[in-house]
């Protein structure tokens, strides 16, 4: 709003000039108005399309769902955005159902549909009733589905477009910083007004004094269109439009490089949360360990066996009778949710969850044929794993006639399952106490170990056994138990992934920490911005004011407190919000979520360099015709030149001293952000363009080589004061 009201000064403004002084002498000041708005509009409409494009690109890639799909007869894993109607897709429990489609085959198959219909009930898909829709989640089971509809052409898509996109909810560092906003934009509106009421009251007094206040010429009028300008450029630079955008510049900058750190942020709040975590609660299985689930150690025909090396399994495969093997091969291939397939290099590929992607290739090790095995038998019946049961169950014809079950789950309910066992001889003996209590210690030896336990068994079946009758659940032979090396969450659930607000894309626990340190970098960068920007709108407040109190004129222009503006919102977030984070950020303690925003250390830096840069700027102002031995017509716009000059320099070493709130090292990693190095040297460039040849424009003239040089003298001083006031404790 406050743009558009000095738009239409600047227009007015290029109109009287052009009807007083005529073109194009008399359209330089209202043009200079008009270029200096556009530049301003421009810079941040550009600097807010950067930062949508980014977040268009996180959007993506948090919604981003890899998924196993079968295409040309190859069974791959692609992202959902890759599929295609005729897709076989492979969905298993926790599965989010990436498109509409129909129900190929599968066992025991729940989905949730409430987060499409609202009903809490899940609905039983099979055969009977073949429509999965996108959207809806695996609650049980597995199958395969063949996608009909993908995007916006399904129910899930349709439903979508009904609804407008809603805005993101403000995080608490955008609340509190509203607050700061609110107060800046009141305290400018009301030095705005004042100073155009004394402005006013000075021009005024002087025409009564000279006796000519019933009559106002045009050069008088465009003084007063002056004054008003001036104080509408007062409200834009006071008022913080910078302060949204260095959160967000911050939020998306860090957003960014924690996706190269290889964490995936799905909600912005989250970075800002992470800088006030003071603990982490981690779930111990499958988070401090490496990235690949294996079978680590067996226990086959009561002798407990480590699989550390590839020649392990062969070892083991030589020691347990072959009936034994042929048993165990087929538990392993047949009562899987996993998959063996051949990829387009015929190369064997493991597709399944990582227990299931341990045990298969343990399988596979052990010598074993995966197609030969699947071929050998019939699938009569399968009972996928769920958390209810905590096992799995198939029932198999064999080849040679008659029926076997085989399960597998969690040691302790298998094993409570079995009343005998296989012995060190091969043989299927009764499972009595002392082979009960060597298996049971042999489970929690291996649990003791972080390893996760799976128990196999079988039993042979009647020949009258009905697919449609419960697989029995006792009366089982256990052939072995298995410890298996945990990995992290690179096999979470996409509904686990979903409820996640930071997800840890390379499953190492350290990614946490640079997560926590991202989070206190952003909190950080926000403050030194604001620290950077209320010292400029302090000084170019307060300096406005008095002169226009004292002297009746302002010696900062509306252009060039339009540059001013600049350097402070834009160009100073892009420096200074998007500074990365250094490791000492981590011994520092956690941000507080409810403290105050501008702490003590910033308004001791605040004011102590507010009041140099007032006293310098109103030492030049009082004393700069004689200190430069101005004379001359033009003598008070080369004055106003230098003060404006001094004041951008002021800004720049400024801006430099906000890298650090408390450490005097400032210069320190500097040269390594390169957007704070481009930000301090395009804006240099532009002053330097602005001064020497934009004078009429910007209301400036070409300065001397002492006028520069003392400009940046004056400026280069707030380091040192900068540095005296660190050492003043608070």
């Amino acid at each position: 709003m406050t743009l558009m009201i000095l738009g239409a000064c600047a227009f007015v403004s290029l109109l009287v000039g052009i009807a007083m002084e005529g073109w194009p002498v008399g359209a330089h000041d209202g043009l200079g108005k008009v270029t200096s708005i556009l530049l301003v509009v421009f810079v941040t409409a550009t600097s807010d399309y950067r930062q949508s494009l980014q977040f268009r690109d996180l959007d993506k890639e948090k919604k981003k769902i890899s998924i196993q799909v079968t295409r040309n007869g190859y069974r791959q894993k692609m992202s959902i955005y890759d599929l295609v109607p005729g897709d076989v897709v492979h969905l298993a429990i926790g599965d989010q159902v990436p498109a509409d489609g129909l129900f190929l085959s599968g066992f025991s198959v729940l989905i949730d549909e409430s987060s499409l219909t609202g009903e809490s009930v899940p609905v039983m898909v099979s055969a009977q009733n073949p429509f999965l829709l996108s959207g809806t989640k695996v609650q049980d089971g597995s199958c395969k589905m063949l996608v009909t509809t993908v995007g916006m052409r399904t129910q899930w898509g349709k439903l979508l477009a009904t609804l407008s996109e809603g805005g993101d909810d403000e995080t608490l560092l955008q609340v509190k910083l509203n607050g700061v906003a609110t107060i800046i934009g009141k305290i400018g509106l009301f030095f705005a007004i004042v100073t155009f009421a004394v402005l006013v009251q000075k021009m005024y007094s002087r025409k009564l004094t000279e006796r000519s206040h019933w009559s106002w010429s045009a050069v008088e009028a465009r003084e007063l269109l002056e004054y008003f300008a001036i104080a509408v450029t007062i409200v834009v630079v006071a008022v913080p439009e910078g302060l949204p955008l260095a959160v967000t510049l911050s939020l998306a900058f860090a957003m960014k490089k924690m996706m190269n750190d290889k964490a995936l942020v799905r909600h912005l709040a989250a970075c800002e949360t992470m800088g006030s975590a003071t603990t982490f609660c981690s779930d111990k299985t499958g988070t401090l360990t490496t990235n690949r689930m294996t079978v680590v150690k067996t226990c086959f025909c009561m002798n407990i066996k480590d699989v550390t090396k590839p020649s392990d399994a062969s070892a083991i495969r030589s020691d347990i009778p072959d009936s034994v093997l042929k048993t165990l091969l087929q538990s392993i291939f047949n009562n899987t949710g996993g998959e063996v397939v051949a990829t387009k290099h015929g190369k064997p590929d493991i597709l399944g969850t990582p227990t299931e992607t341990a045990i298969l290739q343990f399988g596979l090790a052990l010598g074993g044929d995966f197609q030969a095995e699947r071929q050998a038998g019939k699938l009569i019946k399968v009972e996928p794993l769920n958390s209810t049961k905590k096992r799995m169950g198939v029932v198999l014809e064999l080849p040679e006639g008659g029926l076997r079950a085989h399960t597998k789950g969690a040691s302790e309910i298998i094993l409570a399952a079995c009343d005998k066992v296989i012995n060190s001889k091969g043989e299927v003996v009764p499972l009595d106490e002392t082979s009960t209590n060597h298996l049971k210690t042999t489970i929690d030896q291996f649990a003791s170990e972080a390893l996760r336990t799976l128990c196999l068994a079988y039993m042979e079946l009647e020949k009258g056994f009905s697919p449609n009758a419960d697989i029995p659940v006792s009366g089982y032979t256990c052939i072995g138990i298995v410890g298996i090396g945990l990995a992290m969450g690179i096999a979470g659930t996409e509904v686990a992934k979903e409820s996640a607000d930071v997800i840890i894309l390379d499953d190492n626990f350290s990614t946490i920490v640079r997560v926590a340190k991202w989070g206190r970098s952003v909190y950080i960068n926000i403050q030194k911005f604001v620290q950077f920007q209320l010292t400029v709108n302090i000084v170019a407040l307060i300096v406005n004011f008095l002169s226009a109190c004292f002297t009746g004129t302002a010696p900062l222009t509306a252009v060039q407190l339009l540059w001013v503006n600049m350097i402070m919102d834009t160009l100073g977030a892009l420096a200074l919000a998007t500074e990365p984070p250094h490791d000492e950020l981590m011994k520092r303690a956690p941000v507080g979520r409810s403290g105050n925003f501008i702490s003590n250390v910033m308004w001791r830096n605040i004011l102590g360099q507010s009041l140099y840069q007032f006293l310098v700027i109103w030492f030049l102002q009082s004393n700069g015709m004689g200190l430069f031995r101005l004379n001359g017509p033009d003598a008070q716009l080369t004055l106003n030149t230098i003060i404006f000059n001094t004041f951008v320099f002021c800004q720049l070493f400024k801006e430099v001293n906000s890298r650090e709130m408390e450490k005097v090292e400032v210069w320190e990693g500097m040269l390594d952000n390169y957007v704070f190095v481009a930000v301090l040297s395009i804006t240099l460039v532009f002053q330097i363009i602005i001064v020497e040849y934009l004078g009429t424009f910007a209301n400036t003239t070409p300065l001397s080589f002492i006028q520069w040089f003392l400009s940046i003298f004056f400026g280069f001083l707030s380091m040192p004061v900068a540095v005296g006031l660190k050492r003043f404790e608070v």
